[in-house]
């Protein structure tokens, strides 16, 4: 981690996100699931990064990493919807 990412609050927001989904599928699991998503997604559209911007669990964590009570809030295994395509 970079010495400025220690002040990043949307940065570290988006790091607790996905503590949380570890946390969630006992740690294990989540790296399993990630890596066989993303070859998923590498293969639907045929680019690593287009790949890794639609994980359900980057995509989670994108899209709510601005909002800093939204792990206080948020229900558990909320990233299953996040797995539909838009």
């Amino acid at each position: 981690m970079r010495k400025e990412d220690k002040k990043d609050t949307v940065f570290l927001n988006h790091e607790k996100i996905h503590i949380r989904q570890q946390l969630e599928l006992v740690v294990l699991p989540f790296f399993v699931w990630y890596g066989i998503e993303f070859l998923i997604r590498w293969r639907q559209y045929g680019n690593r990064h287009m790949a890794y911007r639609h994980i359900c669990f980057e995509r989670e964590a994108y899209a709510n990493e601005v909002n800093p009570d939204y792990l206080s809030k948020r229900p558990f295994w909320h990233f299953i919807k996040y797995l539909k395509n838009k």
